[in-house]
């Protein structure tokens, strides 16, 4: 019921402040689950302010992070049906949509960075993947980052697999990481991104999984006393638009939008490496 709300309330919003083409200003809703003081939501501002000034204040991009809109299958569901504009879902995410996604976080599918950036962004992979994508409404514009996902635990360190066993770890909804970590013997539990702090700090899970950028920013060590460097899944932030939003943009306009998205990204993606 909760869920429905949301939804029905955003729609309205969007039936009540519609897009408007041509000469008039054009104002798009991006909705993403990365905290306010992260690499990604300054990437997203970065995105914003150049699509603004590219377009001579003609396109207005407002950001909601943090799970404002919802949580991140509900911003992407609402995505998908027209409710907010764009989104940053992973391709967990977008697996329940177009299958083939879900390949990319099969655990250790990719050996690094560079390999996983190189695959991701390639042509094959797009060409196998977009089509299928758009037919569900959505339009890829470029990859941001996320990371390999790590375990942290506070009860005990894990140095083997056997050591996961019977422990309770928080992830996303998302069934390939949930499968890595179910095979590994560890009980899951699904807890929204923004709760996750909470749920760690008053024991309701043992541990969860995330790239270190993430462990770092939400400052996790402070209920966590062990991590181990798995690396199990990867995944990346998948910048996306509703086609039907992108089919009514010009030609010109859809250039700029893709164009600073590929910019915000890579720069995500260097921030990151830097740490």
């Amino acid at each position: 019921m909760k869920k429905l709300m949301i939804i029905l309330l955003l729609l309205c919003f969007a039936i009540s402040i519609p897009v408007v083409y041509g000469d008039d200003v054009i104002t798009l809703r991006l909705g993403h689950f990365a905290a306010e003081d992260s690499p990604q939501q300054a990437g997203a501002l970065m995105f914003a302010k150049a699509v603004d000034e590219r377009t001579h204040g003609k396109i207005k991009i407002v950001i909601y992070p943090n799970n404002a809109l919802g949580s991140p299958p509900q911003v992407l569901e609402q995505c998908v049906m027209g409710a907010v504009d764009m989104a940053l879902p992973t391709q967990g995410q977008l697996g329940v949509y177009v299958k083939k996604f879900n390949t990319v976080m099969l655990p250790f599918a990719f050996p690094s960075y560079e390999i996983a950036d190189k695959v991701l962004d390639g042509a094959k992979f797009q060409k196998w993947t977009n089509p299928e994508l758009e037919a569900k409404g959505l339009v890829f514009l470029s990859n941001w980052e996320w990371g390999f996902r790590n375990l942290t635990t506070s009860k005990k360190p894990v140095r083997v697999p056997e050591d996961a066993k019977g422990l309770k770890i928080r992830t996303p909804p998302e069934l390939p990481t949930q499968a890595a970590m179910e095979a590994l013997g560890c009980t899951v539990a699904t807890i929204n991104f923004n709760e996750l702090i909470v749920a760690l700090n008053s024991g309701v899970v043992d541990g969860e999984e995330n790239p270190i950028a993430v462990i770092y920013s939400l400052k996790l060590w402070e209920s966590q006393k062990y991590i181990t460097m798995t690396g199990h899944n990867y995944n990346t932030m998948v910048s996306v638009i509703n086609k039907k939003v992108w089919d009514k943009l010009s030609w010109a306009q859809q250039q700029i939008i893709k164009q600073e998205s590929q910019k915000a990204g890579t720069w995500v993606r260097k921030k990151n490496a830097d740490g």
